[in-house]
């Protein structure tokens, strides 16, 4: 996702943050040692990235005081200590300034909310030394069950691996089927316009139509993606499953639409049904195509009945969302260049708004698009929008705490490009190009991702609808 440079500068005061790693072992010497997520600005401090070079220091339960005045000081300070105090009532900086004050080394600020970016100002950064980050009330409440009260700790931030693997494996899913896409999407021009030139087949070899957009159906395309969108924001758990019917069912036809012209090439199951009078039976359809037909529903019937189960769930996910996403890319037609570059510069405009804007516009100061892609982390159902391909993180690393364990692409950032490649390609086939538009096109898209990840200080995925 490109930012605009007029952006640059107002993203600049967001607050820096990071996630950190606390290890924490027992003084008795019991359990082995555990590591808990932690998030930190490194504009106070740094951590080190060895978990070796790390100082093991005492961690003080000092969490019923907020730690918000000198009297909340221990007569005998926090010498060589990291305490544990409670969030709130007061700033982060008068917080570590009175930690710091007190002979603390480390200062941790445990939360029942969401954790946020512990931030200050840039005098304010230059007067501390010392790290200070965020623990989940949740974790610091195991860390006592797990080692007692008499604990050591150690911060470290490790670093994060330049790639994770299942990142290749998204892009060549992304990739594939925006080309597949594409291609499918011309290919179906050509059959066109050869059915129109031999009459005598028949109709019932005609594919279904596809479907011309006009601006104005852009336009109300995008004014309901932003009602949708707002609407998940405040009442997610009523419309998440909503969302997950409407994927089930949009995603059986899609594996349909893709399956079925391979099941018609197959030299058995050709008989079709009697004649009858039901509703879409008295077309006699073919035998095969109606058992193709209860396959596709019953995968995403299975999908949805336990697409929780993160081990394998999520390859059905995939499956059902590619082929979801070939077949709005064969029945959807953008018939003009110009309603190409509509589509796209209004998407643009959307995707910018709903990502950098409203952090500023948001209580939490979180992004409405990230909040509703990834789920709400108030949300009751802890369900997730199924409208994205996942693949679960693959390099072990300790932030893999931290971090959610997959990495996500939302179909737009699939369709969107794809709609402007299954263009070129028809483009190539009216002008007779041999492709040249389509293959440019297809290529010109991963080689700018590629280029900018390897440019970027730290790759991470994309995580949006």
């Amino acid at each position: 996702m490109l930012l605009p440079s007029a952006l640059t500068p107002a993203l600049s005061l967001q607050v820096a943050c990071e996630y950190g790693m606390v290890h924490v072992v027992s003084e008795s010497g019991g359990p082995k040692g555990k590591d808990y997520c932690i998030l930190y600005n490194p504009q106070w401090a740094h951590l080190p990235h060895d978990l070796g070079k790390a100082s093991l220091l005492q961690l003080r339960d000092w969490t019923a005081s907020m730690l918000c005045s000198l009297p909340d000081v221990p007569a005998r300070g926090f010498s060589n200590q990291i305490p544990l105090v409670a969030r709130g009532n007061c700033t982060f900086y008068e917080k570590v300034r009175l930690a710091q004050g007190g002979g603390a080394r480390g200062l941790l600020i445990v939360s029942k909310e969401a954790l946020v970016p512990p931030g200050g100002n840039k005098t304010q950064y230059d007067e501390i030394g010392i790290p200070v980050a965020l623990l989940s009330h949740k974790d610091m409440l195991d860390i006592f069950k797990s080692f007692g009260r008499a604990v050591r700790a150690a911060l470290y931030a490790p670093n994060e691996p330049m790639l994770d693997y299942n990142m290749v494996i998204i892009f060549v899913m992304a990739v594939g089927t925006v080309a597949l896409g594409g291609y499918w999407a011309g290919s179906r021009d050509v059959k066109k316009r050869y059915m129109k030139h031999k009459r005598d087949d028949g109709p019932e070899k005609q594919d279904d139509e596809a479907v011309d957009v006009t601006p104005v159906m852009i336009c109300v395309f995008v004014v309901m993606c932003c009602s949708m969108l707002v609407l998940l924001y405040y009442f997610y758990d009523q419309l998440v499953y909503v969302i997950i019917g409407i994927f089930c069912l949009s995603s059986s036809t899609g594996l349909y639409s893709c399956l079925s012209p391979l099941v018609q090439r197959l030299p058995f199951g050709r008989c079709r049904v009697p004649d009858n009078s039901l509703p879409y039976f008295h077309k006699r359809p073919p035998v095969s195509l109606l058992l193709l037909a209860l396959l596709c529903l019953a995968v995403s019937v299975l999908w949805g009945a336990f697409r929780n189960e993160d081990q394998w769930a999520w390859v059905l996910q995939d499956a059902l969302g590619v082929a979801f996403c070939l077949h709005m890319l064969k029945t959807i037609r953008l018939p003009t260049f110009k309603a190409c570059t509509l589509l796209l510069l209004v998407l643009f405009v959307y995707d910018v708004f709903f990502v950098f804007i409203t952090p500023f516009l948001t209580k939490s100061g979180n992004s409405i698009m990230v909040e509703v892609a990834t789920g709400p982390s108030d949300s009751a159902t802890h369900e997730k929008l199924p409208m994205v391909l996942k693949v679960p993180r693959l390099n072990a690393s300790p932030l893999a705490l931290c971090d959610r364990p997959f990495s996500l692409l939302g179909f737009g950032d699939i369709l969107v490009p794809g709609l402007l490649v299954a263009y070129c390609h028809r483009f190539d086939i009216q002008v007779q190009s041999s492709r040249v538009y389509f293959v440019a096109c297809t290529v010109e898209g991963p080689t700018f991702i590629s280029l900018g990840a390897v440019f970027r200080h730290r790759p991470t995925a994309r995580e949006g609808l």
